[in-house]
């Protein structure tokens, strides 16, 4: 790993991985992708991680796409691109796709493809000072690799305005939006994310990762009869799980289940 990305894991299973390109308002090239990419795998297959923090380093959260990166890719021919473009969606549907719950951590600008890495995310808190783009049409492109994370995020209606517009908007409107869930003040936004973090930890992480993959395959269905037989094949699989059991023994027992030992 170079140094433009950072990844810590602490005691608790709480793993940071932090964007180091501040002398760059941490944008991401083809290299940062590939890296990022190979961590969220990482990250996927490691039991001991239980939460996941995406944060920076610097004024910034992120710019977007790294100008030399932009620069190479104008010569690219049409297939040198769609490989190109491919890497980034697979960075994108990794961190999307992680079983373990997701908090982007957001200070200062989030522009172009740095929306899609919040958007991935289960949840993000953002300062008040934070400002969000979508301006790849101001250069003659569209976030397509994006678009099915941040369209999920803040609705269709919305991404015909900040898609076409690509107007800058505040993190209060990011929040209305839905895009993220909480801004705050920089003082606060240490506070925030640990607070979420703490109510996390105190939860069963098979469910959690159920409770994920649960989202991604309901969402948007008809409420049907193979809809029904889905569900009720999900509740009944994870109530005779070892998590399972052992929250419902645990509850009835008056008793910290075992994820919560040394908790409290």
């Amino acid at each position: 790993m170079s140094d433009a990305l950072l990844y810590s894991v602490d005691k608790r299973g709480v793993a940071t991985v932090t964007l180091n390109r501040p002398q760059k308002h941490n944008a991401f090239d083809d290299a940062l992708i590939a890296e990022l990419t190979a961590q969220f795998k990482q990250i996927a297959a490691d039991k001991t991680v239980r939460v996941v923090v995406l944060t920076a380093n610097g004024k910034n959260f992120c710019a977007g796409a790294d100008l030399g990166w932009m620069q190479r890719m104008a010569g690219y021919s049409e297939e040198e691109n769609r490989r190109d473009a491919n890497a980034l969606a697979e960075m994108l549907f990794t961190l999307n796709s992680l079983p373990q719950p997701t908090i982007a951590r957001v200070n200062g600008a989030a522009f172009g493809g740095a929306v899609g890495l919040v958007a991935c995310c289960d949840m993000a808190v953002a300062t008040k000072l934070s400002q969000f783009c979508l301006s790849e049409v101001k250069l003659g492109l569209i976030p397509a690799t994006i678009s099915p994370y941040v369209i999920a995020a803040i609705g269709e209606r919305q991404a015909r305005r900040y898609f076409l517009t690509a107007e800058r908007f505040t993190a209060r409107r990011a929040r209305r939006l839905g895009l993220v869930n909480e801004t705050v003040t920089e003082e606060d936004l240490e506070p925030t994310v640990n607070g979420l973090i703490d109510s996390l930890l105190q939860n069963s992480p098979a469910a959690i990762a159920a409770g994920k993959q649960l989202i991604a395959n309901v969402s948007k269905r008809s409420v049907d009869d193979k809809l029904l037989a889905y569900t009720s094949e999900q509740i009944a699989a994870i109530r005779v799980s070892q998590e399972g059991q052992e929250g419902l023994n645990s509850f009835l027992e008056k008793r910290l289940p075992a994820w919560r030992q040394g908790q409290e």
